[in-house]
């Protein structure tokens, strides 16, 4: 059974830095693109980043320059830096497992961002 799951969400400030991390089981995680995504309050999941086995990243415009996803393939984790946090950030963080047809998901971590 394939689990992923998030830690590290909180509540900070505009300008602050936050490090969410992902652990995953039950899968060959080294063969998985692995991505977060966030949702924020009435609008869709959308893409943040996200990295290939190999550790070749992809950003969403908003975050780039800010945010550094990366992947430890021994420990089965990724993570995601952000710095310099903006009240736009605020969201729910998901987690993603993907694979060909193979997609996962965790349960996602808050991130509030807050003056």
């Amino acid at each position: 059974q394939v689990q992923l799951v998030e830690s590290g969400g909180g509540l900070v400030q505009p300008g602050e830095s936050l490090r969410l991390s992902c652990a995953a089981s039950g899968l060959i995680f080294n063969i998985y693109n692995m991505g977060w995504y966030r949702q924020a309050a009435g609008k869709e999941r959308e893409l943040v980043a996200d990295i290939t086995g190999r550790g070749m990243t992809n950003y969403a415009d908003s975050v780039k320059g800010r945010f550094t996803i990366s992947r430890d393939n021994a420990q089965k984790t990724v993570n995601l830096q952000m710095n310099s946090l903006k009240l736009e950030d605020t969201a729910v963080y998901f987690c993603n497992a993907h694979h060909w047809v193979n997609d996962y998901w965790g349960q996602g971590t808050q991130v509030t961002v807050s003056s």
